[in-house]
């Protein structure tokens, strides 16, 4: 067999079965990429009014943990799940979850959500219940899906959400729901920088190699596989101790071993093309929060600035570049940023930006957390109604 054809027998297409539901219940991505916008909109207006004593939500979380809650288990889950229905069939050559079974797995994940806005009325444990439902039953069809195909390599995976199960049962918990919320934080950055580790150098590569042939990034190599361990270590230390010093220490060594990677990359030759370069600045916010977390974790500034840095910085951002790029890019549409999406990613740089700063500023705290709760909800409202004829549409083909 040749190499390009032991490379196929690895890549496996996915087959579909015949469809002619609505269109935004034929493939993952759709649905949830949608849900992940509009609901990553609604929370940070509903935070913003809340703040400001302008509604009192009835929800047994005080207001900070339960804007925290929703945006890492609220929309970074369904971002996850929205990459993971899109990836498993090209991993395992399996049919994608369509129709009626997708369409029951969105609304436990907004039946998750809604639980969590009135847990004040409904009570805090069946909220938690109906809540973490969701990431257990995509866990058992990740699961499925993997050993049916038999695709080894991703059991990573379903492990990953087990542990962002386990971490959202923590929040519902008083006495465990700040190592809940940090738990959340530290998966869904190490997750990107496991699968930003593949595909930021992998989209790099094949980019440049049609526009600007030349020095090539660096793919997932000894290196990668070295640091991603130490990454999961030092997170996990993070959430157990977020203040030791010796836990500052690990953070900023680590923040610098990703450093290194972000370079290897090859980033500043990708100026051309924006659905390239934001992968490369998305993933600059990953190292910046490792390396802001280790400053708090030394005394040296709010904690909150590394946390903005992970959850506004790399996982928003990063995950707005990846859902724009899929669902472009399989709804037939050219790999090209509008207009429209150039203003996405600079109103998502500007809310991390600000939002970061409010906590070293401290004298202009109230104006730069304004300024990143607007930007932030443009950003996301925006993605979903730039992106939502594509949604709802037929693929081109």
């Amino acid at each position: 067999m040749t190499t390009s054809g032991a490379k196929a027998a690895h890549q496996p297409v996915p087959r579909y079965r015949t469809y002619s539901g609505p269109a935004i219940f034929a493939h993952g991505f759709r649905a949830f990429f949608l849900a992940a916008g509009c609901w990553a909109a609604l929370v940070m207006a509903l935070w913003i009014a809340a703040w400001r004593g302008a509604i009192v939500l009835p929800t047994a979380f005080a207001p900070p943990i339960w804007h925290a809650h929703e945006l890492v288990f609220g929309y970074g889950v369904a971002a996850v799940t929205g990459f993971l229905l899109t990836a498993i069939p090209n991993w395992t050559g399996r049919f994608p979850l369509q129709g009626g079974p997708l369409a029951a797995l969105v609304l436990l994940w907004l039946a998750g959500r809604i639980a969590v806005a009135v847990s004040a009325l409904i009570g805090a444990g069946v909220a938690g219940i109906i809540d973490v439902a969701f990431l257990f039953v995509l866990c058992g069809f990740v699961v499925r899906e993997i050993l049916a195909g038999k695709n080894w390599r991703n059991l990573p995976m379903p492990l990953a959400l087990a542990l962002l199960a386990a971490a959202n049962a923590a929040t519902h918990v008083d006495a465990l729901s700040a190592y809940g919320i940090r738990g959340g934080i530290a998966i869904l950055a190490a997750l990107i920088g496991l699968v930003g580790g593949r595909i930021v150098p992998s989209f790099t590569r094949n980019w440049l190699a049609r526009q600007a042939p030349g020095h090539m990034p660096s793919p997932f190599g000894r290196f990668d596989a070295v640091t991603m361990a130490f990454t999961v270590f030092v997170l996990a230390l993070w959430v157990a101790r977020p203040l030791d010093r010796t836990t500052g220490g690990l953070l900023l060594a680590c923040g610098f071993m990703h450093i290194v990677r972000l370079v290897r990359w090859t980033g500043y030759r990708t100026f051309a093309d924006r659905l390239v370069l934001i992968l490369h600045v998305a993933y600059a916010f990953v190292p910046a929060g490792f390396i802001l977390t280790a400053l708090s974790a030394l005394d040296l500034i709010a904690a909150s600035a590394g946390i903005h840095a992970w959850t506004g910085g790399a996982i928003g951002t990063m995950t707005l570049a990846v859902m724009s790029r899929a669902t472009l890019g399989h709804t037939g549409r050219r790999l090209e940023a509008s207009a429209a999406t150039h203003l996405i990613y600079a109103s998502v740089i500007v809310a991390a930006l600000a939002r970061v700063c409010a906590a070293l500023e401290v004298d202009h705290t109230g104006a730069l957390l304004a300024v990143a709760g607007i930007a932030w909800a443009a950003a996301f409202l925006g993605f979903a109604a730039a992106y939502s004829v594509a949604f709802w549409s037929p693929r081109r083909f």
